[in-house]
């Protein structure tokens, strides 16, 4: 494995080919990162710099250089751990500067902020001058709407959690003219609900599952928020939002309360109707209940020399069938996928979160 290493103005410096371990992690509606565990030099110091680029000929993302480590050990020896996040941690560096209002079809509105942030900016400073948008058109991300207000959140976290609760992803990749493209993306479904695609499945029976855990998780779960935006006392405005499947009742109800006092009814002198307020309050309610769900997940290795292999026969986003050796089935979207390369060889382990 051999690990391309270009400057900041995209210059190829050279590759690191000789490594104890390299971990790269990418995933689906957020950043990944990447480690590089080895012996410590000059030279290599001097080729791998902080904000470097990194880029390893089976991806389509690229990971920036953020830092390096040396640590020391008399009888281990020293070691070198370089590690940093893929380009989708870019818009990190953004915030939403000024009162900001997304409302309409999702994927303009995401456009717009990006422009307004990094794009083309009223202030030159904040632009990124080869950052490019790139439209999709799958109609999953062209059917879907927004109303949302922000002022002050991160960029990242914004489109990290629009992403989230609609079950899209996006990433920021390198092309060949050395432009930042953003993209939003689905995934294909490749599960047994459908008679498009050949059908990936991971399950002992078919030996592509080494090891696997399952995970069940109800700990931070709610169902239900109330969400109080402007107002005070009996007269501020709230909304009730539930999670998927309704109001629950008696044990089943887990409540939780979200201050959206920053949600402004009048923006830019103009005031929105009740009808356009509440719907601002509840995208708020649905950020913070996405983010407190009941949890599914099967992480596993996945054997690479047979059936299924990453990239080629399914790829991050995508929709899967899962069997486990107890019996567990779900259908399930690739959330994360983590190749370990190491003397040994090259260990896949993907992240799978069941589709509800």
């Amino acid at each position: 494995m051999e690990i391309l290493v270009l400057n900041t103005a995209f210059e190829g410096q050279g590759v690191i080919d000789t490594f104890e371990s390299f971990i790269w992690s990418e995933r689906f509606s957020e950043y990944g990162d990447f480690e590089i565990y080895t012996t410590p030099s000059p030279s290599l110091l001097d080729l791998v710099k902080y904000d470097y680029y990194l880029w390893v000929k089976d991806s389509d993302r690229v990971m920036i250089v953020e830092d390096r480590r040396i640590a020391t050990d008399d009888e281990e020896g020293n070691r070198l751990i370089i590690t940093g996040r893929s380009l989708e941690s870019i818009i990190d560096r953004r915030i939403a500067w000024k009162k900001t209002v997304l409302d309409g079809n999702l994927q303009t509105e995401i456009q717009r902020l990006l422009n307004e942030t990094v794009i083309n900016p009223l202030d030159s400073t904040r632009q990124i001058t080869n950052f490019i948008f790139q439209a999709s058109t799958d109609p999953i991300i062209t059917a879907l709407t927004i109303e949302a207000q922000y002022m002050g959140e991160n960029v990242y976290d914004i489109i990290k959690n629009i992403c989230e609760i609609n079950n899209i992803g996006y990433k920021i990749v390198l092309s060949d003219a050395n432009n930042f493209v953003f993209s939003l993306f689905a995934g294909v479904d490749r599960s047994y609900n459908q008679t498009t695609n050949p059908y990936v499945i991971f399950s002992p029976k078919f030996e592509n599952i080494i090891n696997s855990n399952y995970l069940e998780s109800k700990k931070t779960l709610k169902t239900v928020t109330l969400v109080a935006g402007e107002g005070e006392d009996l007269a501020r405005r709230t909304v009730t939002v539930a999670s998927t499947g309704g109001i629950l009742s008696g044990l089943d109800r887990r409540e939780l309360f979200v201050d959206a006092k920053d949600i402004n009814k009048t923006v830019d002198g103009v005031t929105m109707s009740n009808a356009k307020y509440d719907a601002l309050l509840t995208h708020r309610g649905k950020q913070y209940l996405v983010v407190n769900q009941f949890t599914t997940t099967f992480e596993g290795q996945i054997e690479t020399t047979h059936t299924f292999k990453f990239g080629e026969d399914y790829f991050l986003g995508d929709i899967v069938q899962i069997v486990n050796e107890y019996g567990i089935e779900s259908t399930c979207r690739v959330i994360e996928t983590v190749r370990s390369y190491s003397i040994t060889g090259i260990e896949v382990y993907p992240t799978f979160k069941m589709i509800e």
